[in-house]
């Protein structure tokens, strides 16, 4: 009999790409989220009726129980970079994570895969690391043998980092960092499904994993890096920490008085928190190297899904063409 695989948000960025690999490993995957009718696009993964969408809320018992019911494995995807109305921290990151763990070894799941952060940390000044570091716990307590996935700050096609920074170069001349000398060591989003799915199978050790890609670099350097691909040039400011927590506070704010009408997608207070802490893989700590896994530099990914930022967007190399030709 085929195996199944439950993967909560297994339309979300890392989530879909987990998918994907399940469904060419054969497996049936059982994608569940709170809104299937927007996760259609998972099932041309596989063949008809391999990859399914379905409803899950991992605040409640029951509707966890139901997704989980038959799987050989699941894998927690879930996560939230902003507190919006009921999707606290503490309540997905935490006690969302712990559920899926408890539920899945009380119905005799035989593996579990939970997507953390290498930022966690019961002792971080934001509250995303402390509820990632808590739900970890929690994981672990109700199934020891997990197999949890720390990574860095994650690129690919869909990703929110790169995309982010290149968009606000087409709109503006200056880019303002926080938190500019904070060294990341950037991870491809195909790369640590990679490594999810040896944990869905059954063939990496359980414990703690933290992904880090081939290069370490402070966030102004890859901000750098981004523009001279996109062909932009622009000034770069890094404002101190104090400036963006009155920033990210004033954003918040607005956020709360506005009854949800305007969400801040562009700097929290808690983010400011975050970049005070480097985000790089710890010395002596199990990663790609201990999975037999050789991570992609970044360069030879982002190239292929930011072109669209450059000012002559597809034609770019074109132009440069028939610039070179009338040059001869």
């Amino acid at each position: 009999m085929t195996r199944l695989v439950t993967i909560f948000g297994g339309s979300g960025f890392v989530g879909r790409y987990i998918a994907r690999r399940m469904a060419q490993e054969g497996w049936r995957v059982r994608v569940a989220v709170r809104r299937p009718n927007e996760a259609i696009f998972v099932r041309p993964y596989g063949v008809v009726g391999q990859v399914e969408p379905v409803f899950c809320n991992i605040r409640d018992d029951d509707s966890v129980r139901a997704v989980t019911r038959g799987a050989d494995a699941v894998v927690n995807c879930v996560g939230v970079l902003n507190e919006i109305g009921a999707n606290k921290f503490a309540a997905v990151q935490a006690e969302g994570a712990a559920r899926i763990a408890r539920i899945a070894a009380e119905q005799g799941v035989e593996q579990m895969v939970h997507i953390s952060s290498i930022g966690a940390d019961r002792n971080s000044p934001s509250r995303y690391a402390q509820t990632k570091a808590a739900g970890e716990e929690g994981v672990l307590a109700h199934f020891p043998r997990a197999v949890i996935l720390r990574p860095s700050v994650i690129f690919g096609q869909e990703d929110g980092f790169f995309n982010r920074f290149a968009g606000m170069a087409q709109a503006t001349p200056i880019l303002p960092l926080v938190g500019g000398n904070t060294r990341f060591q950037p991870v491809y989003v195909d790369d640590i499904a990679r490594a999810a799915v040896m944990g869905i199978k059954g063939e990496a050790e359980p414990g703690i994993y933290e992904l880090g890609g081939p290069e370490v670099a402070t966030l102004r350097d890859l901000i750098g890096r981004m523009l001279r691909l996109i062909r932009r040039r622009r000034i770069v400011v890094n404002l101190p920490f104090f400036i963006g927590s009155i920033i990210g506070g004033v954003l918040d704010f607005l956020q709360i008085i506005s009854m949800r009408l305007f969400t801040n997608s562009v700097l929290t207070r808690d983010q400011v928190q975050s970049l005070r802490r480097d985000n790089v893989v710890a010395d002596g700590a199990r990663g790609f190297a201990e999975l037999g896994i050789e991570p992609l530099p970044m360069e030879a990914v982002i190239g292929d899904y930011l072109w669209r930022y450059r000012p002559s967007g597809q034609y770019a190399a074109i132009k440069d063409s028939a610039q070179n030709l009338r040059g001869h």
